[in-house]
């Protein structure tokens, strides 16, 4: 049964998605999970992946369109299978029997199952090593059947239409740059920014790491300090609803879920990947999941799941020797904590002068969702649990 390929919706009150590129052409096989198109957002431009095996065809929309949520831009087809009238045809189960040209491949053959094409045993076995689609081979032994020779001469073939095909859907470098550009001057101008300051004694919060990190497993993974603030906003959080909610046309949204953003910096801008429910994390857990989404952003492998359903930011400097900085919120979330360096200072305690290893937290708050005394008593919690954050991360 035809499989259709709809625009998704990717961010809450999404309307509309923007078609960047088709990473298959019309008449290409594709396997469910493969790359088959990239979609942008507000936020990057996210790969699609295919819904399911077949041959891509009716192809109604191009790269530039910009197209309603959930309305079908193509389909996937098994052999034998049209492009139906309408979607009503497939729900009820009924095909049309003539075969679509856009199940056809390049050379005009309908595709066949793998399964049957006549191959020898070392073909089949490097077509699999180079990725081959046996599909679009051509074989010139009897009877048509595919040798090595003739799968080389396609890889090859693949590798200089590969080339130009990648550089044609490829997003243009310094397209999450302008995406960034375009959401945070949104975000600046719409959004009413407040902010509020603390300086914070970080000694206990580098105690406390220095002490998990040295009783872990030579195989556990390293607490980092970007995995304690994760897990401390998050279950301060908890306490401060407000600072969790999201602001849209009819006011004030409440979330029921505690997602933490982290803003990452990629080659061409910044991401911010999505760990959700980090209140109920442990540290493991976080620096898990903090590791496998920065490793992937970096790669540009990141899912549209893993930037979605974000409701509070964290953005740390403190690894590039910033000492404080004010963040732009990411609509439509009333906040994000900004974190500096820590670094020793020479402070007074109980009357006396010391040197305390100190950190600037600065939370950009939107004051539409948020007044001072709430930020500033989001930030009194937060401090208290950094100077217990066993206590804190026990909860």
């Amino acid at each position: 049964m035809p499989i259709s390929v709809v625009m998704p919706a990717l961010e809450m009150a999404q309307e509309t998605g923007k078609l960047v590129a088709w990473k298959k052409k019309e008449g290409d096989r594709v396997s469910k999970g493969e790359p088959l198109l990239e979609i942008e957002t507000d936020k990057a431009v996210m790969e699609i992946e295919s819904p399911g095996d077949g041959v891509l065809g009716g192809v109604t929309q191009q790269p530039g369109a910009e197209v309603p949520v959930g309305q079908t831009i193509a389909w996937i087809l098994q052999p034998g299978e049209a492009v139906p009238l309408d979607e009503s045809a497939v729900q009820s189960g009924r095909q049309h029997s003539p075969v679509a040209a856009s199940t056809r491949t390049a050379n005009g053959a309908v595709p066949t199952p793998a399964s049957s094409i006549k191959i020898s045993p070392k073909a089949r076995r490097l077509a699999r090593e180079l990725g081959v689609d046996l599909h679009r081979v051509r074989g010139s032994g009897p009877e048509g059947e595919i040798l090595a020779a003739d799968v080389e001469a396609a890889a090859s073939s693949g590798r200089s239409e590969e080339s130009h095909t990648i550089q044609a859907s490829r997003p243009a470098l310094g397209q999450v740059a302008r995406l960034m550009a375009e959401r945070t001057a949104k975000s600046w101008y719409t959004v009413p920014h407040f902010y509020v300051v603390r300086d914070v004694d970080a000694g206990p919060l580098n105690a406390y790491r220095a002490e998990i990190n040295a009783s872990a497993g030579s195989r556990e993974r390293r607490i980092t300090h970007t995995d304690l603030f994760v897990g401390l906003v998050a279950r301060v959080l908890a306490s401060h609803p407000q600072l969790n909610a999201s602001w849209n046309e009819h006011g004030i949204r409440p979330n029921p879920n505690i997602n933490v953003s982290l803003a990452i910096a990629v080659d061409d801008g910044v991401v911010a990947p999505v760990i959700v429910n980090a209140n109920q994390l442990d540290l493991s857990q976080i620096a898990t999941q903090r590791e496998d989404l920065g490793k992937r952003a970096r790669e540009g492998k990141l899912r549209p799941a893993d930037l979605a359903h974000g409701t509070f930011t964290i953005s740390n400097l403190g690894m590039y020797h910033v000492d404080a900085f004010s963040a732009i919120i990411i609509e439509p979330q009333a906040a994000i904590l900004a974190i500096g360096a820590i670094t020793d200072r020479v402070v007074a305690m109980d009357g006396e002068i010391a040197i305390r290893p100190m950190t600037t937290l600065t939370l950009s708050a939107d004051h539409r969702v948020i007044d001072g005394a709430r930020a500033g008593k989001f930030l009194e919690d937060l401090a208290a649990a950094m100077r217990n954050p066993d206590a804190c991360l026990k909860q």
